[in-house]
């Protein structure tokens, strides 16, 4: 199994850096690349040759708060008070695709709800991906202003699944 830490360490280092793409290999047959130009724009993990690859999107850039909101200040008239706390926001996005679960068992409380308070290391949900289980941990404090994801569906990489009030 692939430490996700490891891998979105490699996404940013390749960001940061002029090589295009990078391809780990491991003697067990898993194989990971990860590509910025747009004809490979995918990265997919191979476990076993008899198992098909799933191809995963690169994270793209993140616009600044004020690019993204232009558009419904230009054009709207209700939108700019919506899109305002979302500005201030943090989001914590899915590091996989998966299956999210927002507790740990069927019927469970589930981790986080809205309004409540976060701290960095805790964890918010569940991935579950390839048959793992995978915790996710929130990378700071504040409190929980949006669960954008139901129980039990379907989650794409960098999907946003919740986001974060760092002053609230």
């Amino acid at each position: 199994m692939i430490d996700l830490r490891y891998v979105k360490k490699l996404i940013e280092m390749l960001d940061g850096s002029t090589v295009d793409s990078i391809e780990i290999s491991s003697d067990k047959g898993m194989k990971l690349r990860i590509s910025k130009s747009p004809q490979q724009r995918a990265a997919a993990v191979t476990m076993a040759p008899a198992l098909p690859a799933a191809p995963l999107p690169v994270a793209a850039p993140v616009l600044p708060a004020a690019a993204a909101a232009r558009p419904a200040e230009e054009g709207g008239t209700a939108a700019p008070k919506a899109e305002a706390p979302k500005s201030a926001a943090l989001e914590i996005k899915s590091p996989m695709v998966g299956t999210f679960y927002s507790a740990p068992e069927p019927g469970a409380k589930p981790y986080v709800a809205v309004g409540d308070r976060i701290s960095k290391g805790q964890i918010v949900c569940i991935i579950e991906a390839m048959k793992i289980m995978n915790e996710l941990e929130s990378e700071f404090d504040g409190v929980v202003r949006e669960v954008n994801v139901a129980d039990a569906h379907a989650v794409e990489y960098g999907q946003v699944l919740f986001r974060i009030d760092p002053t609230g």
